[in-house]
Parts: structure tokens; sequence; C-alpha cells
């Protein structure tokens, strides 16, 4: 259930629609009837003790407070209807947003605790990295052949789209994550000999086709993530140095992941102006001299800094952004504004400091358990531990200039990764396992020869 939520999500325009929102919730019901159903027959309800878990938790306890009528009546009703007088300026969308916490929880719970064994591990994160490798090639192909319409059927009159994401953005941010999977095994030296060409390929298909969305905060994440996993990578091998090692040894080590990560990075770009995307780099660098790099978005934020101020503790409501901004515009208002295009900014804006304590709270939590993960013998789970972290520091890097987390898809992986990265030790191989894995491995290549 879980692998196909990532993939069907993903391939149902991102899930931004109402119609794929209701498949999905129903989806995460389905999935706790199949929890209710495992707990009957084993006679015991597995569930994880994680904390990662408290803060959404705890958002949508914030959600519904919101809805509690305490509030006044900020917003005149229209004729004939009556305003609600809740803490939330919307809570039409605050409910909406509120059952779709419940469902991104089910699936981050049920990731927590099935999850389970070295297999799944390997079952689950080689099915993000094949579907992401396909998505990469099939955006890419997209942009090339029908760039104004998704599947060559829906086209979009207000955003530019890229694969199957109605929003371009939204598109470079799963490949960020997915990259980050990929470049984390592959750093950690969790990939056989002989596999690690087609891996690093993936993951050179998957960066073009983030860059090649002409996303800004993409590439920006993208070069953030790549120097993000060579300080992590380097810093672990220096601090696990053999009193008998030289420093040098070390040192040419370093040096060599640095090359590599940075070889990744000029092999990407070229791949990039060989595919025709010298407009996406020229773009790119003409944000340097623009007069707002930023396309409009210090407007946007000075709005929401107003609704911060006026809404501190509990926010405005969760997902009431677009009706609360109206009352800050201080333009003509010809554009309907759905989001604060700064995830960090719109927390505090919809949910207020006790949000924003909630979401520091989890991103301290997710780092602080990952990198205990990655103090591991087990090099696949070392490798899964940093490929997690880094697309999930990527993604956070991105938040500052688009609503990435905003669409289902992304929030799915993005919780899938951060369960991947902070997941107990039951998924990790005992040497047992090890050498029986290494033990069919040279018998299938014996067999191969032969």
């Amino acid at each position: 259930m879980l692998c196909l939520a990532l993939l069907l999500s993903t391939l149902a325009y991102g899930t931004v629609h109402y119609w794929a929102l209701g498949l999905f919730q129903l989806s995460a019901a389905l999935v706790v009837f199949f929890w209710a159903v495992d707990a009957w027959r084993t006679g015991v309800l597995r569930v994880s003790r994680s904390s990662l878990q408290l803060p959404l938790l705890g958002l949508c306890l914030l959600a519904l407070v919101q809805l509690l009528p305490l509030g006044s009546v900020p917003l005149a009703a229209l004729p004939g209807m009556q305003a609600a007088r809740t803490l939330s300026l919307d809570p039409y969308s605050t409910r909406l947003i509120l059952v779709q916490l419940l469902a991104l929880l089910v699936y981050f719970s049920a990731s927590l605790v099935f999850i389970d064994s070295p297999r799944r591990l390997r079952l689950v994160t080689h099915t993000i990295i094949i579907f992401s490798f396909a998505l990469a090639i099939f955006g890419l192909i997209q942009s090339f052949v029908s760039p104004a319409k998704i599947y060559g059927i829906k086209e979009l009159g207000q955003s530019t789209s890229f694969g199957p994401f109605v929003n371009r953005h939204h598109f470079a941010a799963y490949m960020e994550m997915a990259a980050g999977l990929t470049a984390g095994l592959l750093m950690a030296g969790a990939i056989q000999s002989e596999k690690r060409l087609l891996y690093i390929f993936a993951a050179i298909i998957m960066a073009v086709a983030l860059v090649m969305t002409n996303s800004r905060g993409g590439i920006i994440s993208l070069v953030a993530e790549t120097i993000f996993i060579f300080i992590i990578t380097g810093a672990r091998r220096e601090r696990h140095r053999k009193s008998g090692e030289k420093r040098a040894g070390a040192g040419r080590v370093l040096m060599l992941r640095a090359g590599l990560a940075f070889a990744l990075l000029f092999s990407v770009f070229t791949a990039v102006v060989f595919f025709g995307g010298e407009d996406v780099l020229s773009r790119f660098v003409g944000t340097v001299n623009s007069a707002d790099p930023t396309t409009g978005r210090v407007h946007f934020w000075r709005g929401t800094l107003d609704i911060i101020r006026d809404h501190p503790v509990a926010g405005s409501g969760l997902g009431s952004f677009a009706v609360a901004y109206t009352l800050y515009d201080t333009r003509n208002g010809i554009f309907r504004l759905e989001q604060a295009h700064n995830d960090y900014l719109q927390v505090l804006s919809d949910a207020g400091i006790i949000g924003a304590i909630l979401g520091l709270c989890f991103v301290v939590l997710l780092f602080r358990k990952g990198f205990a993960r990655r103090e591991t013998d087990d090099a696949f789970r070392r490798g899964v531990a940093t490929g997690a972290l880094v697309g999930c520091f990527a993604v956070l890097v991105h938040s500052f200039f688009d609503f990435t987390l905003h669409t289902a898809a992304n929030s799915l992986l993005f919780l899938t990764l951060a369960a991947l990265a902070t997941v107990n030790g039951n998924v990790e191989e005992n040497g047992h396992t090890k050498r029986r894995r290494r033990r069919r491995h040279r018998s299938s290549a014996g067999e191969a020869v032969s």
C-alpha cells in the first residue's frame, strides 16, 4: 500500500485535485483497516513509539482548536450566509487540511511500523529510486514533445507543468528528494561496484530533469544538497578514522568524494546544455542582475508578515492563507494568491508560534534521529539514512522559495524519507544475513559466468 501510494499519488497530477485527494484519504482509511486486520490476526496492535509522530499529531490538534467557535467575525458574510466565528478565517479549508494531515499521519505511522526488515527497507528504497528515474525520463520527454500538456491531454492555463505535476517547482522538489536518496547510497558505499554506474546515471538524469524545470529554487536546493552530503559523509569518515590510518590517506579519500560530488554537478549542467537548456541557466544567472530576484515574492512575504503580526499565537487557520491574504494585499487583487511561496512564513501565518514550534521540533528530531541511525556497520542502512536526510534537507531549503510540501505526493515522499531515515534497528542486516547475501551473490555470478 505504501509503495502504491507513492506511485499513484504522484501520477495523479501530484494529488492536488479534490478527486485525487479524496482517493488518497480513502486509501489511508484502507491502511487503517488492514492495520486492524493485522492486529486481529496476530493479537498485537503494532504501534511505533517514534516521537516524530508527535509534531504531526500536534498540528492536527491545533487544527481542531482553530475550528472551535472562539473567534470574532473578521470578514463580512455574503448575503444570506452566516459568517463562521471560528479561530480559523477559513474553516472549510482548515477541515480539508485536517483530513489531509490525518491521512499523511496514517501513512507515516504505518511506515515506521511496517518497514520492519532489511528486505522491506530495500523494497521501499528501490521503489522510490526506480520510479523517480522513470519519472525523470518521462518528464524530459514530455518537456520536448508536449510541454504545454500533461500526458498530452491536460492543458493548464495559469501554471507551468512538468511531468505529471501541475507545478514545475513541485516536480523539482520530488527530484531533489529522490536524487538525494540515490546519492546517499552512492556516497555511503552501499552499492556494489557493478551497479554504481547505473545509480550514478539515475542520479544524473534526475538532476537534469530538475534543472530543466527552470526552477531556481530547485537549482539552489540541488547545489545545497550536494554540499550537504559532502559535509556529512566527510565528517563521519573523519570521526571514524582508524588510529593507525594516515591523515594523508583520509585526505585523499575526502578530496576524491568532493571531486565526485562536483563532477556530478558538472555532468548535470553539461547535460542540460546538451539538451538545449541554455535558457534555464540564463534565467538563473539573470536573477543576479534583476531588481527583484524573487520575482515578486517579497511583496507576498510582506503581506504574510502582516498576517503573522495580527495572528501571532495560533495563526489564522491551517489552509486559510488565500482568504487571510486578501485583507493585507496592497495591490489591485487581480491575482488570487493561494500560498505564501515560503513554507516557513506560511507556517507562522497559518499556525502561529505554536505551529512553528511543532515544525521546528519535527526538523530537530528528524536530523537527530537520522544522524544516530547513520552510526551503523550496515552500509545499506547507513546509505539510506544518509540519502533520506539529504533529500529532506534539499526540500527544506527549497521551502524558502516555494510551497513544495503543500502537494500531497511530495508530502508523502518527504514523510517516507523521514521514516526511512529514523526507523528502528530491525531493518539492519546482521553478520549472518550479510554473509548469506554475499554467498548468494557469488553463486549467481558464478552461474552467469559458466
